[in-house]
Parts: structure tokens; sequence; C-alpha cells
């Protein structure tokens, strides 16, 4: 039987801090790998996050080490009525990883990360999770945890 993914993980932390702050964080890439536990080093082509801007990781598990590419295929800052929206697709995979920043009362923010996958995941990608990464199940509770700690992180920092 394939192994098969789950098309959407996600988490979501309030935060004692603006927006505004929460959105320079989170959309600072080059930044990532401090909150991150899979991420080594983020190298943004040309240096400026925004939309359309193309990146490189490097990523980790254990002592495995793995390059990807992304591209930010949504960049919306968040005003005082509505959340903003910053998201990226990883190029070797397809998925989309994003944070919703939500201006709540008080100067709090809601914070949502989120990896969908609105086109699936590559063959390749299946298959090197399956035989190096151990497996669809043990690899998604990873990433899950990772998406908790990515949120503390940055929850920590913003709140510092």
């Amino acid at each position: 039987m394939p192994e098969t993914y789950e098309k959407l993980l996600q988490d979501t932390i309030e935060i004692d801090a603006p927006a505004e702050k929460v959105w320079s964080l989170v959309t600072d890439i080059p930044r990532m790998a401090k909150w991150s536990p899979q991420v080594v080093k983020s190298t943004v082509k040309g240096g400026h996050v925004q939309l359309g801007a193309t990146f490189s990781n490097l990523n980790k598990q254990g002592l495995k080490r793995w390059p990807t590419a992304g591209k930010v295929v949504r960049f919306s800052p968040p005003t005082a009525t509505a959340a903003g929206d910053f998201a990226f697709r990883i190029r070797e995979n397809k998925t989309v990883w994003s944070f919703q920043v939500e201006p709540l009362d008080g100067g709090r923010t809601r914070l949502t990360e989120r990896r969908e996958t609105p086109d699936g995941v590559s063959g390749i990608s299946m298959l090197l999770t399956k035989v190096v990464l151990g497996g669809q199940e043990g690899f998604t509770a990873e990433l899950r945890r990772g998406i908790r700690q990515t949120l503390e992180r940055i929850k920590a920092e913003s709140e510092g």
C-alpha cells in the first residue's frame, strides 16, 4: 500500500506583540534557521523578500542535510483590519508553507503556520521521505513538532 501524506498541517499561537513586528520576523527568510528546527540556512537571491523572490535552503534531519529552493507566492502585509499572508512554495516537493499574521485587540497577534499541498507532493519527495527521512507518518509528526517549535520561538523573539 503506498504511503499517503496529510494535505494540511497547521498550528496557531497568540503573541503579545503587534502584528507588524511579527510580520517583520516571519518574512525575514534568512532568519528562519533561528526558529525552524529543520532549517540550517536560507539565502534570498538579491537579498530582498517580496512577492516572487526566490531563495535557497539547507535543511536537516539529524546528521542528514539536503537543499531546497523556494519562491514567495503570497506577500500581503497585515493591516489594522486584515490579516497578513506570507507564503512560499518549495520547488522540490511542491508544498506551500505559509504564515498568517492576524492583528488582535490590545496589540496582540494570532500567528498561524501552515504546510499545504495544493498540487500534491512530488513523487521524488514521497520516495525520499519513505527511504531517507523515516516514512510519512514519522516525518509528518516531526513536521508538526517543528511547526510548534517555530511558532514558540517566534513568539519568544516577538515578546522579548
